[in-house]
């Protein structure tokens, strides 16, 4: 079962996300925070493994307590599913730059919440269909930083760099191995070893430290 804390001030709204979630089979839900004060002290409490966040909520916004519950894991971090009315790039930035895993809006299909969910519980990143690139490069843009091992973009093999480009464009694993001509498994192992060589936690964080570091050209 995927473990999962929701964060929102508004009751209506976990309601109605814990009845999508509980429906899907493997999913529960353990937890409910209605500020961001809050949700970092249930999930050092719960441990959940995806937490599904509002941005903007009194008491503590959502994007504080992602940094804050990101860097005080003993361990891997929770998932964090930034779930939000506001598709403005300012919070975009914010969430990636506090160390969300995945930007999705609340306008959402429920499948496509429980999509969601499930990917970033396999370590997916994502990013909202309607955040298009341009986001996440102006982001990487903006927040210039070296990587986390300097040497590690030289580490990378020429099909390790063509999948991570690939994959900058928006492109799952089935259309990256469409894409090459390979199999589906190989595209995620390929990605694995990419993500361990560069200390990236999901495929999102990869894309932003492809653009950070010149991967990808801007």
């Amino acid at each position: 079962m995927i473990r999962v804390m929701l964060v929102d001030d508004q009751a209506v709204v976990r309601a109605g996300f814990r009845v999508i979630l509980e429906q899907a089979g493997d999913i529960e839900v353990v937890a409910e925070a209605l500020s961001g004060s809050s949700a970092v002290q249930l999930a050092r409490r719960t441990s959940p493994d995806v937490i599904c966040m509002d941005i903007r909520m009194p008491g503590g916004d959502g994007l504080a307590a992602t940094r804050q519950i990101v860097a005080d894991a003993p361990g891997a971090p929770p998932s964090v599913l930034v779930v939000t009315t506001f598709d403005l790039d300012e919070y975009v930035f914010g969430a990636l730059e506090s160390g969300a895993s995945g930007f999705i809006l609340k306008d959402c299909e429920p499948e496509d919440l429980v999509d969601a969910i499930r990917q970033l519980a396999a370590g997916q990143g994502l990013v909202d269909q309607a955040v298009t690139r341009r986001v996440i490069a102006e982001f990487a843009r903006r927040k210039p930083a070296p990587a986390s091992n300097p040497a590690a973009a030289r580490q990378l093999t020429a099909r390790e760099i063509e999948i991570v480009q690939l994959l900058t464009q928006g492109l799952s694993n089935v259309e990256i191995a469409a894409t090459l001509f390979i199999e589906t498994s190989t595209v995620k192992s390929h990605l694995g070893r990419v993500m361990a060589k560069i200390g990236a936690r999901d495929r999102l964080q990869t894309v932003v430290w492809a653009y950070q570091n010149g991967v990808v050209p801007r």
